[in-house]
């Protein structure tokens, strides 16, 4: 199967000669249970591994592969509070013997679930696990998991290291299964389907370069989006009719990382600082170039303001060009929500939890997919820097909560 699938990728290299966006994962979704786990994940590596070959033939960077089993408790149901960490500790290490990256899905899908907090905050705080928790649904704003999410969020930031434990954790609002990114992605069930997401701020910095007339960069952008798109979609047919796994789709969100900016991008479009006038703008073409595209789509399919991710973002923060308003405001238009900001360490779970219920009255208002990620810094107040010793993470300055 392998060697099909670099046939067909390695003809793909005659269409499109320029730089394509990177592909940041690749992301399986299975059902694992404690007692055949390892062989299951051990299974989905391999898989990974061919689907990551396909890419890397066909031109595309791949940043990594991940795998996303379905909602935790699930499978720590019934199990002794020790028991169920010892388990979650045994995925963290099978994922760092077998280089990918972990989630253990959602730990609340409907308001009215049990939300194992303790065991949630454990994991978070010791290890590399992802997860995530729904705070809006087809059913309205879940008030209850908001006040769940708030308390997660405080206690993390206490237990872990600067506070580093809630950059994989997302309380997620309307978004549905099946997005490949980091920390949202989750699955109901049912297993051996696979998702794909891209890195492609350098497409829409290439595009916004170059046209900086709204009237015209919306088009030059969409074509220079499907280009890329649709030879990765290619791929990932070609992957799913060899293997027996079901592809659900690409999300087609440009996502930046680090000097790879999407607040570059916009800035040089706009002629001015990110948050200026016309940010707004940009980020309204920038969403309906992503969205125009006939490929299969799932995730958020917007657009992503990730602060601590994206370097300028990161730098513009700690000048205050922008603030959590901002990103709300700009949320309206595209998607995201408020990602990677850092918050004072005292801040307290209520105001946290009003925090979460913008995002969630935001999403279910306008029905689109919107997430945190918040970050409280223990031992830090506004103005002080962040010290964040993760290399995904840029360190900015923290700003005073209205």
């Amino acid at each position: 199967m392998r060697q099909a699938l670099l046939a067909f990728a390695l003809a793909s290299l005659a269409f499109g000669a320029d730089t394509r966006p990177k592909v940041r994962a690749i992301t399986a979704f299975v059902d694992i249970d404690p007692e055949s786990y390892a062989a299951r994940i051990e299974d989905t590596v391999r898989f990974l591994n061919t689907a990551r070959d396909a890419y890397r033939a066909a031109g595309f960077e791949v940043e990594g592969i991940r795998i996303a089993t379905q909602p935790f408790p699930r499978y720590t149901s019934g199990m002794k509070q020790e028991d169920a960490l010892a388990f979650l500790r045994k995925l963290d290490l099978l994922a760092g013997k077998l280089h990918y990256a972990p989630s253990i899905g959602t730990a609340m899908l409907n308001d009215g679930d049990d939300a194992p907090l303790e065991l949630l905050t454990a994991a978070l705080s010791g290890t590399r696990l992802n997860a995530s928790l729904v705070i809006a649904g087809e059913d309205g704003i879940h008030w209850n998991a908001v006040r769940q999410a708030a308390r997660l969020i405080k206690k993390v930031s206490l237990a872990s290291p600067r506070g580093q434990g809630n950059f994989n954790f997302a309380a997620i609002a309307m978004l549905k299964p099946y997005g490949p990114f980091f920390p949202g992605a989750y699955h109901l069930g049912g297993g051996r389907t696979f998702a794909v997401g891209l890195e492609g701020a350098n497409v829409v910095a290439e595009v916004f370069a170059r046209d900086h007339d709204p009237r015209t960069a919306e088009k030059s952008l969409a074509d220079a989006l499907a280009r890329h798109l649709r030879e990765a979609e290619a791929v990932a047919l070609r992957v799913a009719a060899s293997s027996g796994w079901t592809y659900a789709g690409i999300d087609p969100t440009p996502a930046p990382l680090g000097d790879v900016s999407i607040g570059r991008a916009i800035e040089s479009f706009t002629g001015g600082a990110f948050g200026a006038s016309g940010t707004m703008s940009a980020a309204a073409i920038i969403t309906r170039a992503v969205q125009s595209v006939a490929i299969r789509r799932v995730g958020y399919a917007g657009l992503m303001l990730p602060i601590l991710e994206d370097n300028l973002l990161a730098r513009r923060w700690a000048e205050g060009a922008y603030n959590m308003d901002s990103l709300l405001a700009y949320s309206a238009v595209c998607a995201g929500g408020l990602d990677t900001v850092p918050l004072p360490g005292d801040v307290t779970e209520e105001q946290i939890a009003r925090i979460l219920g913008d995002v969630a009255t935001l999403a279910y208002k306008w029905q689109k997919p919107l997430a945190a990620r918040l970050l409280p810094v223990p031992g830090k107040k506004a103005g002080d820097r962040t010290e964040f010793e993760d290399a995904r993470m840029a360190n900015t300055t923290i700003q005073p909560l209205k």
